[in-house]
């Protein structure tokens, strides 16, 4: 990990950063004119710090073209569901319990501008048990989220080192 930007100063991720002394960009959209004007800092501090592909981990907010343009095929996501169930929300958890879903999971996909329906790299199910609440669940996917993740980026690391053209 060489940088790090948030646009919660207060997460964990950020957190992280600061204890290791990793570059950190604090991008509160209320600091901006707009969500373009956000993502061209974003993407230029990342630029700056030399990265390469970006793991969208906790980050709420929809990337803008710039963005998107800068980074295209190395941007990748995690998803708390099985994706294409229950994608396109931040609520796809309490979303799989309202359903009565039997089985949900996560997923890392990459972004594209079509919300969460780029390329899927890695999924694993989870079971929704009969007793769950939003949190159980949610504590159950995240586990998943924890093995899939690495195992997502280097598969993606691989691809790009066979073809750096690939993510421009």
């Amino acid at each position: 990990m060489v940088a790090v930007a948030t646009n919660r100063p207060s997460c964990g991720g950020a957190a992280f950063a600061r204890e290791r002394n990793i570059p950190l960009a604090e991008l509160s959209l209320k600091a901006f004119a707009s969500e373009e004007d956000r993502d061209v800092a974003m993407r230029d501090f990342f630029k700056g710090h030399r990265v390469e592909l970006i793991v969208d981990a906790g980050y709420d907010r929809i990337h803008t073209r710039p963005f998107l343009d800068a980074y295209r095929g190395r941007i990748i996501n995690v998803h708390p569901s099985l994706l294409p169930q229950f994608g396109g929300s931040m609520d796809a958890v309490d979303q799989a319990l309202r359903s009565g879903a039997t089985e949900t999971g996560a997923t890392v996909h990459l972004v594209t501008e079509d919300l969460d329906a780029g390329p899927i790299l890695t999924q694993e199910s989870v079971p929704v048990l009969k007793d769950d609440t939003v949190d159980t669940l949610r504590l159950r996917i995240h586990q998943a989220e924890y093995r899939i993740l690495p195992a997502a980026i280097r598969l993606l690391e691989a691809r790009l080192a066979e073809s750096p053209a690939v993510g421009q």
